[in-house]
């Protein structure tokens, strides 16, 4: 009988720049552990890949891991895998960048363990084939991806025992399919279970069983730390690999220079299946799930596949504007690398980390530190062209079709969109790299219906000798946070305009359920390139519509944004205005206005200035006008699902100044940021 190839490898990542206690958490339950359970088997080979930055943390800190990674590399068991430095989606980055980041995580790998990779872990498995090139280029020549690329594509689930080859433009790349029966079964699996799962893949000469995952599934994820190493699971599954005489761990360059492909292969733009699920729109995912239910799992499995997806990663700069911007700016600031310092090259890079992009399981996009990280780097090589001077710019920077107006001022990093009802979408402090801009649209997913109609479903896990998947655990609905779950109609960033018929009061603004009455909040304003002037002809529409036309002039200094606001319309009955701004903090529970915090809500009346105090910065934000002003605030919550359930993310400060006009209204706003 001929024995299987365990191709065994596990994959290591931590945000950049994550909070302290986490990556101190995911050292003590996880990766100190993991190797120095591994040290003891050297024969066990396997491969590995670590993101450069948290590499960085093992190497400088962590000397104990250090070590036994060496000694582990040394001997032979380890096989390194390279990737993008800062984690990347390879398909996400300009072509030079990609190259770049890739040669600088071989660089760091030869420097500390004296070998050069020859593989590439693909962050989220995110496939496009015109990456194979720059792949090339940085010396690559195999990468490891799921199996459902390949089904997805039409390939038959059998043959998923060994690589393919594939090209793009006569550049060729082997890839290797990750199978997904032993991705759900280390380690949850008992050991027996585990090695059974392995043999399957035993279907006849050079057949390989693939597993390329997580290391975090290794002690991180919940109730893995007990299972894998105080019951010793990972102990147990080194031996009995070592021991089953039909097995054989192999590295993959290995088996690959020894075995010939299965043949060439294609594939769709595609990552796993629920990363598919995640990127579409909230509606889209549900269907997409009932299809699934309703063609049955085992037709699915075995013709639907190929034809039932969801989207492609990209969908979620669509899903998302805030994560379209963000990348659109790391764009526009990517090809100004030629004039930028070392340093800088380094932001940008840190920059391209993919974690704040998108949002699945895990909390991504909705965790306000990550953005808040993100920003940080933007802001850092936004200082570098920053001058005494105030640099003006007009472009379509987000590609929406719109242009835009960038301002760059010695202290100052803003930007005002033309699409989106003239609003401020970046508030970027030089001084402190803090954007209070950085906002979220409270919108619907599609978890959200297992709050607001929870089913009683069981895990699926069935028996003492397995633990539960974060895809499969019991979640426990939280009664308070269908309170919450309120959703917007409208971006969230600052100089809204709101026209209604009856005052905004704090409820009303919280719960979005005020009537509007004008088509400003989230329509295009007209651009005059020479004066920064914002202007759109609409309408207040009550009987009928009423022609409306609001202008929003901007002027800058150092740190001062002032915005002159006229509008002018027909409509002669009293009306209501109100102009919402957004801001984030990081302690939006600490922050005071005019010596008052939030808490569970705020009213100010008839007021010409307002003191905000940012504990976090030490910056004092002072709104002052030249009309008494009524104003009303709350501290918006986002319900974000994690791999622990449900939470409510405190992600900003929302806020609506109001007062009464007919036909005309003529309002000056003055911001100036200031030390505390």
């Amino acid at each position: 009988m001929h024995k299987v190839s365990l191709l065994f490898g596990v994959h290591m990542h931590q945000p950049v720049d994550n909070f302290g206690e986490s990556v101190d958490e995911a050292i003590e339950k996880c990766y100190k552990p993991f190797f120095e359970t591994m040290v003891d088997y050297p024969q066990f080979k396997f491969s590995l890949h670590c993101s450069g930055w948290l590499l960085e943390q093992i190497v400088t800190k962590h000397p104990d891991i250090y070590a036994n990674l060496q000694k582990l590399t040394n001997s032979d068991s380890i096989e390194w895998i390279s990737a993008g430095y800062y984690e990347p989606v390879l398909s996400s980055i300009p072509s030079n960048d990609r190259v770049n980041q890739i040669k600088k995580l071989n660089r760091y790998i030869k420097k500390n363990f004296k070998t050069s990779p020859s593989g590439l872990w693909l962050t989220e498995r995110v496939w496009e084939s015109s990456i194979i090139p720059d792949l090339k280029k940085a010396d690559i020549n195999f990468t490891i991806i799921d199996d459902y690329h390949f089904l997805s594509s039409g390939f038959k689930r059998d043959d998923m025992n060994g690589y393919f080859q594939t090209e793009e433009s006569g550049e060729k790349l082997a890839l290797f399919p990750i199978c997904e029966a032993l991705r759900y079964a280390l380690p949850f699996f008992s050991v027996e279970k585990a090695i059974e799962v392995i043999e399957k893949q035993n279907r006849g000469e050079n057949s390989a069983a693939i597993i390329f995952d997580d290391a975090e599934k290794f002690g991180l994820w919940p109730k893995t730390h007990e299972w894998v190493y105080e019951k010793g699971w990972l102990k147990n599954f080194a031996e009995a690999v070592i021991k089953n005489e039909n097995i054989e761990t192999i590295h993959f360059k290995e088996f690959k220079d020894n075995n010939k492909s299965k043949g060439i292969a294609y594939l769709n733009n595609t990552s796993y299946f629920e990363m598919g699920e995640w990127s579409l729109k909230e509606k889209q995912t549900i269907e997409l799930e009932k299809l699934k239910k309703h063609v049955g799992l085992d037709y699915f499995e075995d013709i639907g596949i190929a034809f039932i997806k969801g989207g492609i990663w990209k969908n979620f700069f669509i899903k998302y504007k805030e994560s379209n911007y963000l990348h659109k700016r790391m764009l526009y600031m990517s090809r100004l690398q030629d004039k930028m310092s070392k340093k800088s090259l380094e932001l940008l890079y840190a920059l391209q980390t993919n974690d704040v992009f998108w949002h699945g399981v895990f909390g991504g996009l909705y965790l306000p530190n990550l953005r808040d990280n993100a920003y940080s780097y933007l802001l850092g090589l936004e200082k570098e062209f920053s001058g005494k001077k105030t640099l003006y710019s007009i472009d379509d920077f987000d590609m929406d079709g719109y242009d835009e107006l960038k301002v760059l001022t010695n202290s100052l990093s803003l930007m005002f969109s033309q699409k989106n009802g003239a609003q401020m979408v970046e508030f970027g402090s030089l001084k402190k790299l803090f954007n209070w801009q950085n906002t979220l649209q409270r919108r619907k997913e599609a978890y959200h219906e297992n709050i607001l109609n929870p089913k009683n479903e069981q895990s699926t896990k069935k028996n003492d000798d397995e633990i539960a998947t974060i895809h499969n655990m019991d979640e426990k609905i939280d009664e308070k946070l269908k309170e919450n779950l309120i959703f917007d109609w409208h971006l969230k960033y600052s100089f809204i305009d709101h026209i209604s018929n009856e005052p905004f009061s704090l409820q009303s603004f919280k719960h979005a359920n005020f009537r509007e009455l004008g088509d400003f909040a989230n329509q295009p304003f007209e651009l005059d390139k020479k004066s920064k002037t914002f202007s759109r002809s609409g309408g207040i529409y009550l009987d009928k519509k009423h022609d409306t036309t609001i202008t929003k002039r901007y002027s800058f200094k150092e740190n001062q944004i002032k915005q002159d606001f006229t509008c002018e319309s027909d409509f002669k009955d009293t009306a209501y205005y109100g102009v919402e701004f957004n801001l984030h903090f990081a302690h939006p529970h600490k922050v005071t206005f005019n010596d008052n915090f939030i808490d569970n809500g705020l009213n100010l009346k008839s007021i010409k200035t307002l003191d905000i105090v940012d504990d976090f910065t030490k910056q004092k934000i002072t709104l002052s006008f030249d009309t008494p002003l009524d104003m009303s605030a709350y501290i918006l919550g986002t319900i974000s699902q994690s791999e622990k359930g449900y939470d409510m993310v405190n992600q900003q400060i929302s806020f609506i100044l109001s007062t009464t006009f007919k036909q005309s209204l003529e309002i000056s706003i003055n911001i100036e940021v200031s030390d505390v």
